[in-house]
Order: C-alpha cells, then structure tokens, then sequence
C-alpha cells in the first residue's frame, strides 16, 4: 500500500495549522458558517487574516434553503439530506479563490452523529480530498465511530478534527464527558486513535450566549482538555466578541467561530439595503 504520499499530505495540512497557531501566538480562528460555504466570504475571511475555514452540511441547508429552513436547530434535524457530492462542489469552489495555503476541514453527512444514519465510504473520502479538503470536521459520540472515521480520512490524506460534548446538549456534537476528570480521560482517547485536533462543544452553540465571561465550569473542562493532550485544541459553541479573550485565556489554540460572524454579515446586508432604500 502506498503510504508517504497521504502522509505528506497530512503533515503538510498540520504545518498550516501550526503556522496560524504560531503568528497568532497561540491561538487562531476557524471561521465556519457563511465564511465557510459561501466562496466569496470565505475569501473575504482570508483577506482579513483567517488561516482556517469550515464548510459544512446544516450551513448549506441554510445556504440553499434546504426544505425552506432558517433556523440551524432545524437544519441539524435534514443535514443528512446534503450528498457528498454537494459538499465536494462547495470545497472545490472554496478552495479554488483561497489558494492552497489555507486549512479547509469539511463537514460531511456522515462525519456528523445523524438522526438518519450516513456510512462514509472510501469513494466519500476520495472525493473530499481531491475536491481539496485538508480535513474532515467530525462530531462523532462513541470512540468507536470516531477510530473508524480516523482510518478511513487518513487513507486518504485527510486530518481529523473531532470534539467533546455534553451528554445533555440539545443535539449531540460529540463524545459525551461531563466532569473535568471524564474530559481529561476522552480527550487523551481520542489524540490514542490518532485524532489530528481536539475540541469541546461549548453546550452554547447557536444560543447566542453574550456573556463576558464564560462560566467557570465551562472554563474548568476546556483547561482539562487542554492539559490532557498534545495535539492542537479547539472550543466551538458561542463564542463572540465579547467573551473571546476569556475563551483564549483557556490556553485553547482554535476558535470556532460562525454564528456570530453570521449575524454580523446578516446585519450588515440590512444595513446596505437599508441605506440604499433610505436615499429615497
């Protein structure tokens, strides 16, 4: 089996990660939701600093209007309905105005814990990394499910970017740990199965959280993780500009940030067209 080529391609993607890591002295963002699927904000993102970019299903939902849907909650319950193929379009678009020196993660019907069971297959994974992924951004819930997907991307040269949850989330984003003793123990779990990065959901996302500061639970259980493992780490869930110094503060390496940038653009499309139709 050919082996060296998948493995630079995997350590070439990781170099990427580590530069933006290392200019933004510890920390970077992963911009995701419209930044991620849209090819002409996603270039806007880049033009303004991102190293990192994730395109994924429940935002092509409401990207395309999938079903009529407008609200994420109700996109997470029809993301299965994506094909492969349409994520594969939307990272071939993206990737081709960002250039090759940016890290796009995808993610794919599949990689997600959905309500209607998605098998990826080698055919799956060879379509993502010729479209131009880096990596494949996963929410799996059992160490089993996550090994799987770790064999099948790394065949063929994709990382993974997996995370922890809470087993009481509205919608299960990952591999459930409660206290930070348990986060400590999944997390060096997951970096066992050969995980490329480790994140923790937050159990804020799509909530619009806007406190300063995050709670100290929270802040205990991404310090656990954080602690626990070698590789590159990451908090997704609610984080805005209000309260992302005391997310950075965790020591975690990667902000996931989408909703928040949503809103932003979202307003300030109102904006525009507001201003235009106020010259009336």
């Amino acid at each position: 089996m050919i082996c060296h080529d998948r493995e630079l391609k995997i350590q070439r993607s990781m170099e990427i990660v580590h530069r933006a890591i290392e200019k933004g002295n510890g920390h970077t963002i992963l911009s995701t939701g419209i930044t991620g699927d849209d090819a002409r904000l996603a270039r806007a993102a880049v033009e303004a600093g991102a190293s990192m970019l994730e395109p994924n299903h429940p935002a092509v939902v409401l990207a395309r209007g999938h079903r009529g849907i407008t609200a994420m909650h109700d996109a997470e319950n029809f993301r299965h309905e994506i094909s492969i193929d349409q994520m594969a379009e939307v990272t071939r678009g993206v990737r081709a105005v960002v250039g090759d020196d940016i890290y796009i993660t995808v993610g794919i019907p599949g990689s997600f814990t959905e309500r209607q069971p998605v098998i990826l297959t080698d055919e799956d994974m060879e379509k993502m990394s010729l479209a131009g992924a880096n990596g494949i951004h996963t929410h799996k819930s059992s160490i089993r499910d996550l090994e799987d997907i770790v064999k099948l991307a790394h065949k063929y040269g994709l990382c993974i970017d997996a995370y922890i949850g809470l087993p009481t989330d509205r919608h299960i984003f990952g591999l459930p740990a409660q206290t930070p003793e348990e986060v400590e123990r999944v997390a060096k779990q997951m970096e066992s199965v050969g995980t490329d990065m480790i994140g923790m959901m937050t159990g804020m996302s799509y909530e619009g959280v806007e406190a300063g500061q995050i709670p100290t639970v929270l802040k205990e259980r991404l310090c656990a993780m954080v602690g626990a493992v070698k590789v590159p780490t990451l908090g997704e869930g609610g984080i805005n500009l209000t309260n992302y110094r005391a997310f950075k503060e965790t020591g975690v390496n990667i902000l996931v940030i989408g909703t928040s940038i949503d809103k932003m653009v979202e307003q300030a499309a109102k904006d525009a067209i507001g201003d235009f139709l106020n010259q009336y």
